[in-house]
């Protein structure tokens, strides 16, 4: 039994949290929004896995870097884990692309007058 696969989740998690408090994007900006939202994007995940699995579609294999804890019949531990990163990291990507595309359109569009006045700010 390994912890390879649970610790590179976890350590994966802290890094995109990392990225969050750097700019306040998600759980940084609004915590409680946050959590319901990674909650029930985890929970709405693992219904699917646990449908998948009961029709025969998802089964887990042993191997050498899960811990081989299961919390349901081929739904291993880190599966949680794996969702509640899955949903934090498009949420991080999500709020970070709407403040870039709106950083982007609140800047002036380049062109002779965009051009002019910086030519004007070095004189």
């Amino acid at each position: 039994m390994t912890f390879l696969h649970l610790g590179l989740l976890l350590a994966s998690i802290v890094c995109i949290a990392l990225v969050d408090a750097r700019y306040r994007l998600f759980f940084w900006r609004a915590p409680l929004r946050a959590t319901v939202v990674v909650a029930l994007g985890v929970a709405m995940l693992l219904v699917w896995d646990l449908w998948g699995i009961s029709l025969g579609i998802f089964f887990r294999e042993p191997n050498a870097y899960s811990t081989g804890l299961l919390i349901a019949p081929h739904l291993p531990i880190e599966e949680p884990v794996f969702l509640a990163f899955l949903c934090q990291l498009a949420m991080v990507g999500y709020t970070g692309l709407l403040r870039l595309l709106a950083h982007r359109s609140a800047q002036p569009a380049p062109g002779p007058a965009a051009d002019s006045t910086a030519e004007e700010a070095r004189r």
